[in-house]
């Protein structure tokens, strides 16, 4: 608000509203002056007679501007001492916009006050108009900038608690997977995590029911950040609480659904794919519910999908999935994936693409678990120059 403008406020906004101004200068009739003429536009002004009380002032109390003479010992024209203060106030903290008055101005006094921080020049005696036109401006600055300020202090505090978040998030997820994965004998199990910067609510578990028996999961919630990451823990709880080689994994998929539905976000939902593997039978039955379909990649190189089962999880409460089975042989891959894998993108806004995973996975069909996880992990990493938008999420399995 303008001090033209305060005259349309009311009583309490004018008060609040009116700009402050400190006034130094240690002529006592200058004081009045500058005092009467301001308060007659809308300023409220406060008035110091040195350098040390100016300091001691406005280091109690608030100003939107400060209006100082450069010159304080009666004896000197040199505005040194002006100088010297400029020099001092340079170093505190959020210090007002300055504008400096002196009888005995030249150049190079206007050139070095500049250089002190000082934001206009003004001689005595003084013009009223160009007084208060330059006064203005400058007040208009120094509200322009500590707004800004504040908007760049609000948002690196948002910034600093999206970090936090997302920290908390990545402990959340990092505590999902599973440290030490089971095995069974003739198979080899693999997984990894390439987290994102953004954390999303990618999971996968190895779970040991028997000698011979295995769960596999792979999972991805919609969404990013801490409600994805406790969406995703509130599904473990739900995996590893329930889940057993005595029930049959249509029935359990239905009872894992109607829990999430119960406890999950209009907006949310889960991908998911469950399997148990038989070790002995060499036996693969799973239900997909609606995620990524797994690759069968096989010996001579031909592959097949993953892909029995039904809609994702969390959005009806009352859904039948279908069973599919598939046996395996030695020499076959089986590899679980995330979308963060497939749509890792380049500068181009090109994914690496299920076609390009297809390639890498038959080009090292004849590798193990571990290198092949690798190997797929790094093409799309080089692919999008190690710019992950999402976490992207393995688990692969190799037969012997």
């Amino acid at each position: 608000m303008t001090p033209s403008a305060l005259a349309n406020s009311s009583e309490p906004e004018r008060k609040r509203m009116q700009p402050r101004i400190l006034i130094a200068d240690d002529q006592p009739d200058v004081q009045r002056a500058l005092a009467l003429l301001l308060k007659g536009h809308g300023y409220t002004t406060e008035a110091v007679s040195s350098p040390a009380e100016l300091l001691e002032v406005i280091a109690l109390r608030e100003f939107d501007l400060l209006l100082m003479d450069l010159n304080y010992a009666r004896d000197t024209t040199s505005g040194r001492e002006g100088l010297d203060l400029l020099t001092h106030l340079r170093t505190l903290a959020d210090i007002p916009p300055i504008v400096v008055m002196t009888g005995w101005a030249t150049v190079g006094i206007a050139v070095e006050a500049m250089q002190g921080g000082v934001g206009d020049f003004v001689e005595k005696p003084w013009t009223n108009t160009k007084l208060l036109e330059i006064l203005q401006k400058q007040i208009a600055l120094g509200r322009d900038r500590r707004e800004s300020a504040l908007r760049a202090a609000r948002e690196n505090r948002a910034h600093h608690e999206q970090d936090r978040e997302i920290g908390e998030a990545r402990s959340i997820q990092e505590g999902l997977l599973p440290k030490d994965i089971p095995q069974l004998p003739g198979y080899e199990i693999v997984g990894a995590w390439q987290s994102a910067r953004v954390v999303g609510g990618d999971y996968f578990d190895v779970l040991s029911f028997d000698d011979d028996t295995l769960g596999l999961c792979i999972a991805d919630v919609a969404g990013k950040g801490m409600p994805a990451a406790l969406l995703m823990s509130n599904l473990q709880a739900a995996v590893r609480g329930l889940a057993t080689s005595a029930l049959a994994l249509d029935d359990l998929c239905a009872r894992w659904n109607a829990l999430l539905c119960r406890n999950i976000a209009i907006d949310r939902f889960i991908t998911f794919f469950y399997a148990q593997l038989s070790g002995s039978r060499r036996e693969l039955r799973y239900v997909n519910a609606g995620h990524n379909p797994p690759v069968v990649m096989h010996a001579d190189g031909s592959h097949h999908r993953l892909e029995e089962g039904g809609m994702v999880l969390g959005v009806f409460a009352s859904q039948h999935f279908a069973v599919g089975t598939t046996l395996l042989a030695p020499g076959d891959r089986v590899v679980l994936f995330t979308d963060g894998v497939t749509e890792a993108g380049n500068v181009d806004g090109e994914e690496f693409g299920e076609d390009r995973l297809l390639e890498v996975l038959r080009e090292n069909r004849a590798a193990n678990a571990q290198e092949i996880q690798q190997r797929i992990l790094s093409a799309a990493a080089d692919h999008s120059r190690h710019n992950w938008t999402d976490d992207a999420t393995l688990l692969v399995l190799a037969v012997s």
